[in-house]
């Protein structure tokens, strides 16, 4: 995806994106209405770029239904056929795809998600969690090499979900592209090997979150020290430019940092010249939450 635009008459959706997708598991974060949808409708072949290119294996998606075999897609809204069995609508997406022993592919999908118990059941006898899972089935019963996932989630209990955080991981690391939009941060930070955080239609970020963090230059780092002497240790780091304030609380020493990677490296001497044993050092804002919070504002 290069200088990508997608507008809606006035309405920019997507402003000049560029992002490259590689092998793994990708989050993909963003406020409501910040543009995640409409990049994965792109991507997958379903809408056209506006402005600039997208392609998926050198190839471009859209008009062209060769890359449905490449291309899974699990959108967020509920597109299953609700007096079918979850067993036809795979089976449907099999011979849609000209597979050549559709009822196998089915079984293995279904299998893959944990469908097969409930798989001769009407879709409309499902709860939403459920539904989920036989849309990922259907999307994975061409074996496709990117698997696009829109709030994937949605409606599934915790077993189900740690299930499928382990199935996506999974498929990630056999070399699968994952792209998966969630609201869910605990579950991105989780599952996520990259994040791209997308603002009001732009890219706001990309890569390693805890990396991004600690490029944040105008916002202080934040840690938590359990030592042997909060106060000696607190009097000989204020000393240092990299440390812009201390404060004793009861969890620790709370230190806010100007430049992480001076203070981490200049930590442990400090300490050592002050006379103060260092029990415990915690980044207390390397959270992808608080990145996130950072990115938008919020």
């Amino acid at each position: 995806m290069t200088n990508t635009t997608r507008w809606y008459g006035n309405v920019v959706a997507v402003n000049d994106i560029t992002m490259t997708l590689g092998p793994g598991v990708t989050g993909l974060l963003g406020p409501n209405g910040a543009g995640k949808s409409t990049l994965l409708h792109m991507i997958s072949g379903f809408l056209a770029p506006s402005r600039g290119t997208v392609t998926v294996g050198g190839v471009a998606p859209w008009r062209n239904p060769d890359i449905f075999r490449t291309v899974g897609l699990v959108p967020e809204r509920d597109s299953v056929y609700a007096f079918l069995t979850a067993r036809e609508f795979v089976t449907a997406s099999a011979k849609l795809h000209r597979l050549p022993d559709p009822e196998a592919a089915t079984r293995r999908a279904l299998d893959m998600v944990e469908l097969v118990e409930v798989a001769d059941r009407p879709i409309d006898t499902y709860s939403k969690g459920l539904r989920q899972r036989a849309k990922v089935a259907a999307a994975l019963v061409h074996d496709p090499a990117v698997l696009l996932l829109d709030e994937p989630f949605n409606g599934m209990d915790p077993r189900q979900r740690l299930h499928m955080m382990d199935l996506l991981k999974r498929l990630g690391g056999e070399g699968r592209v994952i792209l998966f939009s969630s609201h869910i941060l605990e579950e991105v930070e989780r599952l996520a090997d990259t994040v791209q955080v997308v603002v009001a239609g732009r890219l706001a970020a990309s890569g390693d979150y805890r990396s991004i963090r600690r490029l944040m230059t105008t916002r202080p780092h934040v840690f938590v020290l359990r030592t042997t002497d909060d106060r000696a240790l607190a009097k000989a780091l204020i000393e240092s430019p990299a440390v812009q304030g201390v404060e004793l609380t009861r969890g620790g020493l709370e230190v806010h940092a100007s430049d992480h990677g001076t203070f981490t490296r200049q930590l442990a001497r400090i300490s050592r010249d002050a006379g103060v044993g260092l029990r415990e050092v915690i980044p207390a804002d390397e959270s992808l939450e608080s990145v996130f919070a950072y990115l938008v504002g919020a």
